[in-house]
């Protein structure tokens, strides 16, 4: 209780905050190089898991090799990375070890839920004309969305909570704060680092959890809509031969009447 505190109060002077070794300094550069290592992990694995997961072809043996990565310790891989001549360029070592720690989520999920989208809704897309590049973008990619939006998800808070090994062999970000106290012998700035790194990843995880409520393509249709909301094009397509049968209903009704 007394360490905790005594984080608190570290927390609270202004002196720990400002400089470069301070922690505001300190979580621009952590915010940096996560922010910029899960974007490169993106770019890399949503076209690849897309695609993949489209075609139907090929996608287990890119996720089993991709999950290769999870089998590597990423402190042993950047302290090796650390001990080549990339660690002349800054946190090059640090970027490439949490690129390649944050891929395998991105991926598997992104390619589970190309494939878990609904074969019907899919098949019947295609029975109404559309070609498959809006097979592609209306109605699968809006169906794998919550899926995979829990990869991004998940690769986030990990690269979060991960990038603090990069202070040990010298790299920046919140996890100088913590070495920093080990070398002063200081647990309190010890446990508040350690609290700023929670923090950050926990704040991380609920802005992308409000990002993909927000940006779901089918949110209206998750939560009961009223039916006329064709966002992303799947419902039109599981709607649309059904809406036609009701019409010529709709249509036959008066004629049976008059007769």
């Amino acid at each position: 209780m007394n360490a905790l505190t005594g984080a608190f109060d570290w927390l609270g002077a202004g002196k720990n905050w400002r400089g470069d070794a301070g922690v505001q300094h300190r979580l621009i550069e952590h915010l940096g190089f996560t922010g910029l290592s899960m974007l490169v992990a993106c770019l890399i694995a949503l076209p690849v898991a897309l695609w993949l997961g489209h075609l139907g072809k090929g996608g287990a043996l890119a996720v089993n090799i991709s999950n290769i990565g999870r089998a590597i310790p990423t402190l042993a891989l950047l302290a090796l990375l650390s001990l080549t001549p990339l660690r002349e360029h800054g946190e090059t070592p640090t970027l490439i070890a949490l690129v390649l720690f944050a891929i395998p989520p991105v991926l598997t999920n992104a390619y589970i839920g190309m494939r878990e989208a609904d074969r019907a809704v899919v098949e019947a897309a295609r029975g109404m004309g559309m070609s498959g590049g809006q097979v592609f973008l209306r109605v699968e990619l809006p169906l794998a969305f919550p899926l995979l939006m829990t990869g991004i998800r998940s690769a986030a808070v990990q690269t979060v909570a991960t990038a603090t090994l990069a202070a040990i062999p010298g790299g920046g970000g919140l996890g100088r704060v913590i070495t920093a106290g080990f070398n002063l012998q200081n647990t309190s700035q010890v446990v508040a680092g350690a609290l700023l790194v929670a923090a950050l990843a926990l704040l991380v995880e609920g802005l992308l959890v409000l990002v993909a409520r927000w940006a779901d393509p089918m949110r209206h249709r998750r939560t009961g809509g009223t039916g006329t909301e064709t966002d992303g094009g799947a419902g039109a397509a599981a709607s649309g031969g059904t809406e036609s049968g009701g019409g010529t209903g709709a249509g036959a009704e008066p004629a049976a009447a008059a007769a």
